[in-house]
């Protein structure tokens, strides 16, 4: 399936809600893990998004997924912002020919997040939530279970990237934050979509 615009709009309105209504939820997940503000990160990009958008309204998806990233990347710290801000900006350059598949933007995606973190799968980051979405979305079974399911996989992890790895094995039994914060962008895809 192929995401028009408006739904793309309802899926980042619904992800600036989740991450505005969960900022304590993922403040926490970071104190067990990291430094304890990744909700509060996350809830000033949401703000930014909403603040971009105020000001101009996005035409296309390329714009949408644009104008996203760059409000990540200039007002989340962190590690996350970069991040986010690279998987949009990518999302964003590969959507000009506007005939991707939903799977084959959300591994684009994915890839950048690769490439910007040098991590991969099993190394207790977002990845671990993007990958299997990304695979989940290509053939057309994305649903509630799959994200549940790579948070679940992801908490039982050693954390070998971030600042959860000077935890090493105590980073075991805990969520990673940017995989609950990519658990709420991918969970927001589902409802746009099904709305």
């Amino acid at each position: 399936m192929k995401l028009e615009l408006t739904t793309a709009k309802k899926w980042i309105a619904l992800f600036v809600e989740k991450l505005e209504n969960n900022m304590a939820v993922l403040n926490e997940l970071d104190t067990a893990i990291g430094d304890g503000d990744h909700g509060t990160n996350m809830k000033r990009g949401a703000e930014a998004i909403t603040a971009a958008f105020a000001k101009k309204e996005p035409e296309t998806l390329a714009d949408l997924y644009k104008t996203t990233a760059f409000a990540m990347i200039q007002k989340v710290g962190g590690a996350s912002g970069p991040l986010y801000g690279t998987a949009f900006l990518d999302m964003s350059k590969a959507e000009k020919s506007d005939e991707l598949e939903l799977g084959d933007l959300l591994q684009i995606g994915t890839d950048g997040l690769k490439r910007r973190g040098q991590s991969d799968v099993g190394m207790k980051t977002m990845i671990d939530v993007w990958q299997p979405v990304s695979e989940a979305a290509k053939n057309n079974q994305l649903n509630q279970k799959v994200i549940d399911d790579a948070l679940a996989k992801g908490k039982d992890l050693v954390a070998t990237k971030g600042r959860a790895s000077y935890l090493e094995e105590k980073s075991k039994g805990h969520i990673d934050p940017g995989s609950q914060s990519s658990a709420y962008l991918f969970e927001s895809l589902i409802e746009a979509i099904g709305a």
